[in-house]
């Protein structure tokens, strides 16, 4: 026999199963617009070529002998790896671009090349390491937060987690031992998966009362301004922010205001009784999409790179079109010969979503790498400008030469 609060949650259920049968999937197209702003943001587009570096860097810090030589290595003890940084060139060629970051010089012996880190990039992976000590906590939360969004399994494969460590901003320390790494911030348990995989799991049991229950970043917010109490059937509307000249189409643009009217299903509640061909349960598919990017230390991430959470998330085969179909929430860049999806919240409004503990070092970072396009054109014209006065000296040297004779005349 149900009690009052077991009448209460049953209606609620009804109405929302209602709510999934009646809304059906509506679709539009939308026509995709080039923003310059979200195409230029450094912290973004230049995070692709920053990881390897930081890879490369990780690796020097781990092999080297010791602190005192600046973490010196051969070439010999890295050449070989290129694929393990995901590095598709030389890595002599490589480290060579990055002189800002990684210092030849000629070895002890036999006059082999070797490399050594700058005192800048020992300086920022300083910085960089305290962050992971300071922040320890707020990096394994967003780690927990992560799992928790994957349903009532509340697991994922380790391999997935490894596949997004870098948005997630997990450091090298995590994969040694993960179990040790979340000790005393959750209850976390390595389980066994089946066909030989391995989840990370957060054993914790959470429910309805607000002081367990957690909470995305659109539900905090809306709570802030007062237009959401917590509700199951309660409607919260996404940040929009129009790219400038997109217009869409009334018929499109009914449409999306009365999608934003839907009750809103956090990435953390059980979706299983939504109608997977609705609006409703698209409305729960860019929220669990949001929730996600909010997450990461760009709040941006490879579209492919999602791909792999399909499964685990629940997400529909198409889940690329929730991107498509809002790109007042969503921006999708083409630049560096990738997709990459911006959650715009992010950049238009900075008070909105809290910045990951990592942001400003990984921009330090950039900043460094910068430096080296600086340095190797710096040197490009010290050769040119160091041929050009070997030439002149060789001709004038050359009093035999016809031109120089006529040059003399």
């Amino acid at each position: 026999m149900l009690g009052k609060d077991g009448v209460m949650d049953a209606m609620i259920l009804q109405r929302l199963v209602q709510l999934s049968e009646i809304r059906t999937y509506v679709e539009v197209y939308m026509k995709w617009k080039k923003d310059p702003y979200f195409d230029s943001i450094d912290s973004i587009h230049r995070s692709l070529e920053l990881k390897p570096v930081i890879s490369v860097k990780n690796f020097f810090i781990s092999s080297a002998s010791s602190p005192q030589d600046n973490y010196s290595i051969p070439i010999s003890a890295i050449s070989k790896r290129g694929s393990d940084f995901g590095i598709s060139m030389k890595v002599a060629r490589f480290l060579r671009s990055y002189p800002s970051f990684f210092e030849e010089f000629k070895g002890p012996h036999y006059d082999l090349p070797w490399f050594r880190l700058t005192q800048k990039a020992i300086d920022l992976d300083t910085e960089e390491r305290m962050i992971y000590n300071e922040f320890r906590c707020e990096i394994v939360l967003r780690l927990k937060k992560l799992i928790l969004m994957s349903g009532s399994r509340k697991v994922l494969p380790l391999k997935v987690i490894k596949g997004l460590r870098w948005y997630l901003g997990l450091p090298d320390t995590f994969w040694e031992d993960p179990l040790h790494y979340v000790e005393g911030y959750g209850d976390f348990g390595i389980v066994d998966m089946g066909d030989g995989l391995k989840g990370l799991a957060v054993l914790e049991q959470f429910n309805d009362i607000k002081s367990d229950r957690i909470l995305s970043v659109m539900q905090k917010n809306a709570m802030k301004k007062g237009v959401y109490n917590g509700g199951t059937d309660e409607g919260i509307a996404f940040p929009s922010f129009p790219s400038k000249g997109l217009r869409l189409k009334k018929k499109i643009k009914d449409w999306s205001n009365e999608f934003q009217r839907l009750p809103y299903v956090s990435p953390y509640d059980d979706s299983s009784h939504l109608n997977p061909d609705s609006d409703i349960s698209e409305k729960r598919v860019v929220g669990l999409l949001h929730e996600l990017l909010c997450l990461f230390v760009e709040h941006a991430a490879e579209r492919k790179s999602l791909f792999s959470l399909r499964k685990w998330f629940g997400l529909p085969q198409k889940v690329h079109k929730a991107f498509e179909r809002h790109p007042h929430i969503f921006y999708l860049s083409f630049n560096n010969k990738t997709c990459t999806a911006i959650l715009k919240e992010a950049y238009c409004d900075k008070l909105a979503i809290e910045p990951h503990p990592l942001a400003n070092v990984r921009e330090k970072y950039i900043a460094l790498m910068k430096e080296s396009n600086v340095i190797s054109r710096n040197k490009r014209m010290k050769n040119c400008v160091a041929v050009d006065s070997k030439n002149v000296d060789d001709m004038c040297c050359d009093h035999g030469s016809p031109l120089i004779e006529e040059t003399f005349r």
